[in-house]
């Protein structure tokens, strides 16, 4: 069973995660966050005594496990590696449709926002992909991709939907992510196809 802080610091890292979706790292202050977590106003500082940027990391640490779970989830339910990116694409378009194209990836954000201002900002948003683009590794090396040609075509993968989504929250339309999950299946299929004719 958590602890009264444990919520409150998840409660504080959530709120944060959901603020830089909408308004950018930049725009959201440490009193928004406060106020949309129905936090203590001297929690943030007693939880992340690094302050805003120690609170950025928390959310997209967040952020990076949410997408992991999905991915996770979408190997369990789908098929083979194509089916999973499909899967999971699908489901993004869902939040990005969903959100009215106000909701995005919160890890791209603080990357395009931060990254060169933030060490640790763009340490932690590194890892971030590193950790959807290892599992989509070895998702297609389960299918018989070799090892250096599944990490390169994981982080194809995982770029591709990067971009489709900005390109989506800027078009307002979901045209682009449902191209996305085309392009991205049939490359999967092309080399897992490639690799099996080998065999």
């Amino acid at each position: 069973m958590a602890y009264k802080g444990e919520l409150t610091k998840a409660r504080l890292a959530e709120s944060m995660l959901q603020l830089i979706q909408t308004s950018g790292y930049s725009g959201t202050g440490l009193n928004a966050v406060i106020e949309h977590a129905a936090a203590p106003k001297g929690s943030i500082y007693f939880h992340f005594p690094d302050g805003k940027e120690g609170l950025g990391v928390a959310a997209i640490e967040l952020a990076a496990k949410q997408f992991e779970t999905l991915i996770a989830e979408s190997a369990v339910s789908a098929g083979d590696a194509a089916e999973v990116a499909r899967a999971v694409i699908e489901a993004l378009t869902t939040i990005v449709s969903e959100g009215n194209f106000r909701l995005g990836c919160p890890v791209s954000v603080v990357t395009l926002e931060m990254g060169a201002e933030s060490e640790r900002l763009r340490q932690a948003c590194a890892a971030a992909f590193e950790s959807w683009i290892a599992p989509t590794s070895a998702l297609l090396e389960a299918s018989g991709v070799e090892a250096d040609e599944a990490r390169s075509l994981a982080t194809v993968v995982v770029s591709t939907i990067e971009g489709a989504v900005i390109v989506s929250r800027a078009m307002q339309s979901t045209q682009p992510l449902v191209s996305a999950a085309d392009i991205v299946a049939e490359l999967i299929n092309q080399r897992c196809q490639t690799v099996g004719g080998k065999r």
